[in-house]
């Protein structure tokens, strides 16, 4: 089912300074709210899938993240224009929200609707983000990430996805083109991940 998210204010996390870059940003969108831009087809992850609580909190378990991929994902994500790093306002202290600042105008504002997070990072590196149900799939069905606990439920976006934590470069990759994705997604934007390398 297709729907709003409702508003999930789990916990509070800890403070920090939020910051807007003030880069333009190019909105282009389908008729469907979607961009436009066609992209590859993910390639599938190897090994076994991560262990996570299936259930709410939906927290990976067998994380290990390397502290140099954790430190570039954290730079890179917040490197998107327009984003600021918050506290996150859906997730579990210590997460930090990808908020999005009120300048910026939303292709998909009822995919976020109640807040302005795209995307948050859980404290061991792994990430819950917004997509498009398809792209969602994907990236469960490819072994990235998984959907989360409450797709199907009434009121909750059918495109939330679990991305599990990069614990190399190369899967650093893949998850930044998630984060892409989801931003061009909800915003409208066009961009690809070499524009915040």
């Amino acid at each position: 089912m297709l729907g709003a998210l409702a508003t999930v204010a789990i916990g509070a996390c800890a403070s920090g300074d939020g910051r807007a870059d003030t880069t333009a940003v190019t909105q282009e969108s389908g008729a469907d709210g979607n961009p436009p831009a066609a992209r590859s087809a993910l390639p599938e992850r190897e090994g076994p899938r991560r262990e996570t609580t299936g259930s709410v909190p939906h927290i990976q378990i067998d994380a290990e993240p390397n502290p140099e991929v954790d430190a570039e994902l954290r730079r890179r994500v917040f490197e998107l224009p327009r984003v600021q790093d918050l506290p996150s306002d859906r997730s579990l202290p210590g997460a930090r929200g990808l908020a999005l600042s009120d300048e910026l105008d939303l292709a998909r504002p009822d995919v976020i609707s109640g807040s302005r997070e795209f995307a948050h990072i859980h404290p061991d590196g792994s990430l819950h983000v917004w997509l498009p149900v398809n792209d969602a799939l994907e990236v469960h069905e490819t072994k990235w990430g998984e959907l989360h606990p409450w797709v199907d439920r009434a009121g909750f976006w059918d495109g939330v996805v679990m991305v599990y934590t990069p614990e190399t470069f190369p899967e650093l990759e893949i998850a930044i083109r998630i984060v892409v994705d989801a931003y061009n997604f909800v915003t409208g934007a066009s961009l690809a991940p070499a524009d915040i390398a």
